[in-house]
């Protein structure tokens, strides 16, 4: 059974620094991809940054560079590393780990910018 957990959400000011973490229970390196997705208020889910079993990184256009995923693979950890928070980054951070027969949620974690 994988599991994914992720931490580090919490209320924050506008302007700030914030790294979530995902840990997950297996390999970080038997996925093929790993991503972060984030779920505002009344939106729909969507991809902020992916990471490839390579090394290669991917990141939505509209968040500007603010935004880093990056893994510790002996600690089996994903992170993503949040500079400059918006009020508009308030959301729940979603890990998401994918293999060519399925893939794989966390639970969440809510991140509250506050201006």
């Amino acid at each position: 059974q994988v599991q994914l957990v992720e931490s580090g959400g919490g209320l924050m000011q506008a302007g700030g620094s914030l790294r979530l973490s995902c840990g997950i229970s297996t390999r970080i390196s038997s996925f093929d991809v790993m991503e972060w997705y984030r779920q505002a208020p009344g939106k729909q889910r969507e991809l902020v940054a992916q990471r490839t079993g390579g090394g290669s990184t991917t990141y939505a256009v509209a968040l500007n560079g603010r935004f880093t995923i990056s893994s510790d693979n002996a600690k089996n950890t994903l992170y993503l590393q949040i500079h400059s928070l918006k009020p508009e980054d308030t959301a729940v951070y979603y890990c998401h780990a994918v293999r060519v027969t399925r893939d794989y949620w966390g639970q969440g974690t809510q991140v509250t910018v506050s201006s």
